[in-house]
């Protein structure tokens, strides 16, 4: 089930001892080594009430070089990697953190792989869309945080064309395939939204609320 396998990889982390950068977005407490415990559906159904509602801005000015990634959070081992050990099983990896083998079952549709090739690091929130909804305006410190977020519900590691397929899009412009998926993933996209006071449109607001009547 979707929320029992958050809570297995949340456990997971909370395990390896990640570190994560400093203080996040107001209203957010300092990053700390464990993550943040998973929002019931009635929770996340809350949150969405209090985003704000905006129109959606432009990208005008935008670069992945504004949202620094992937930072060192352990020794040789980047978010990335963190995120590679934290979401797979049995995942070895050489003397440069580099994964070399293991398993990946991607949450978006449910395929397995076995080469770190085949699976890309997704931000719940992209990059992009966080910047036409208030991270334009942030210094680029809270970028940096942001994009290396370990807390949050920000970082999955799934299929890499369905990362390409997503891009920048909100949920009302794409969603997972595997629709079993979407009660969490509606209420991930909300967590990292309310936590860093990223702002939603209409048809946003209405996708989530729709995806949540899958909870």
């Amino acid at each position: 089930m979707p929320r029992t396998r958050a809570l297995v990889l949340l456990s997971v982390l909370a395990l390896s001892g990640c570190k994560v950068p400093g203080e996040l977005a107001s209203g957010t407490q300092p990053g700390g080594t464990a993550p943040a415990p998973p929002v019931a559906p009635a929770e996340a159904r809350a949150q969405l009430g209090q985003l704000k509602v905006a129109v959606r801005g432009t990208m005008d000015g935008y670069s992945r070089e504004k949202f620094p990634h992937w930072d060192k959070v352990d020794g040789a081992c980047d978010t990335r990697e963190e995120v590679l050990k934290r979401d797979g099983k049995d995942v070895t990896t050489n003397a440069d953190c580099a994964a070399k083998s293991g398993t990946w079952v991607s949450p978006y549709d449910g395929e397995t792989w076995h080469k770190a090739s085949d699976v890309d690091i997704d931000h719940m929130v992209p990059l992009g869309q966080a910047w036409i909804s208030g991270a334009k305006s942030w210094p680029q410190e809270r970028r940096e945080q942001f994009a290396n977020d370990l807390v949050r519900p920000q970082l999955h590691a799934v299929t890499d064309n369905l990362n390409e397929q997503k891009s920048d899009k909100a949920p009302d412009q794409w969603k997972p395939p595997l629709v079993g998926y979407w009660c969490t993933y509606a209420t991930d996209w909300i967590v990292v939204k309310r936590n860093y006071g990223l702002t939603i449109t209409v048809p946003e607001k209405t996708a989530l609320e729709s995806m949540l009547q899958h909870c």
